[in-house]
């Protein structure tokens, strides 16, 4: 008789230090004689590279010495620990980079390796591709190679220069704005915005300047589902600033309103991305002066969105139909 035995492994349970397992695969250990080739001192980039990938800080600070020195791009705190280290990637890893070495040069001596040049990173969270100077000390650590020092600075002459952008790129800068309204994610909306970003909006009397106030804002704002379009658009570029004025319109999903307004958005270069700096939107004032048209059909409908709203059961839904000023004198109330 032939027998088929099948042995079916316990599924195991998600540890919350399973990550340090996934250290083990990015720090193994050195060949003994200490010897390293251009080769693999290039893949061990590759593997920074690779834990950066991970998405999880503890993974990318463990490529570093006990002892590191990390001067980072955009920070001007260095870091010369575990956890200063792990606290600089906790911020990096949230714009989800890629790095490519665009040209490197690589020296080897006696139990160190150095990397320098300049890389590039395509940020998969917002699209924007950075380009940066580097250099890698490495050194054996308990047998492995591992990051002792890490500077990374900005390209000067973009300092110096200004950062440079087209005018149909500064119009793309519109689009991410708009790939986030469409995320419906309020703080994926504010993140779009600068450290110092001040926010003047289309529906509220209050100036937004910081992320909170601007996360508050669309919190409300994206329940209308808005997708917007530029209909007019004026360009102006300058020395690491642009700005793009003119008017837009807003298709609103959740009722499929459309609303025109005008628009300034002057964004900076920040952290290497482009971020707005100051946006000011407001309706067309022409048709507060003199008035919104209306059809007779068109205010018989009115009734209906109350009536929809009634149908809800909803009472905060059936309030919200009418004006901030609005006054009731209901049927069964005296």
């Amino acid at each position: 008789h032939n027998f088929t035995i099948e042995i079916h492994q316990p599924e195991q349970p998600h540890h919350p230090f399973q990550s340090f397992g996934k250290m083990k695969i990015f720090n193994r250990t050195a060949k003994a004689d200490a010897c390293i080739t251009e080769k693999e001192v290039r893949a061990l980039f590759e593997l920074w590279n690779s834990a950066l990938a991970t998405g999880d800080s503890r993974i990318v600070a463990s490529r570093y010495t006990k002892s590191p020195y990390l001067l980072p791009t955009v920070s001007d705190r260095p870091r010369m620990d575990f956890a200063s280290v792990k606290d600089y990637f906790d911020a990096f890893l949230l714009k989800k980079p890629k790095g490519t070495i665009v040209e490197g040069k690589i020296n080897i001596g006696d139990g160190w390796a150095s990397d320098a040049g300049i890389y590039e990173f395509a940020m998969g969270a917002t699209g924007d591709v950075v380009k940066a100077r580097y250099t890698f000390n490495y050194v054996q650590e308990d047998g492995i190679w591992k990051i002792q020092h890490h500077h990374s600075s900005v390209m000067p002459e973009e300092i110096a220069m200004g950062k440079a952008i087209s005018e149909d790129e500064v119009r793309g800068l519109f689009g991410l704005w708009n790939d986030a309204l469409a995320t419906e994610d309020p703080k994926t909306v504010a993140s779009r915005y600068a450290k110092a970003g001040v926010l003047l909006p289309t529906v509220s009397d209050t100036p937004r300047t910081d992320f909170a106030g601007i996360e508050d804002y669309f919190t409300n704002f994206l329940k209308l589902k808005p997708q917007g379009e530029i209909l007019e658009s004026h360009v102006t570029i300058g020395q690491n600033w642009c700005q793009d004025v003119g008017i837009y319109e807003f298709t609103m999903g959740a009722n499929g309103k459309k609303v025109k307004g005008r628009y300034s958005f002057i964004y900076v270069h920040e952290d290497g991305e482009w971020k707005i700096n100051h946006h000011h939107s407001s309706i067309m004032p022409e048709g507060i002066v003199n008035a919104e048209p209306i059809t007779d059909e068109e205010v018989r409908g009115l009734f209906n969105l109350w009536n929809d709203a009634l149908a809800t059961k909803d009472p905060k839904k059936v309030a919200a139909r009418y004006s901030k000023e609005g006054v009731l004198l209901p049927t069964v109330s005296d």
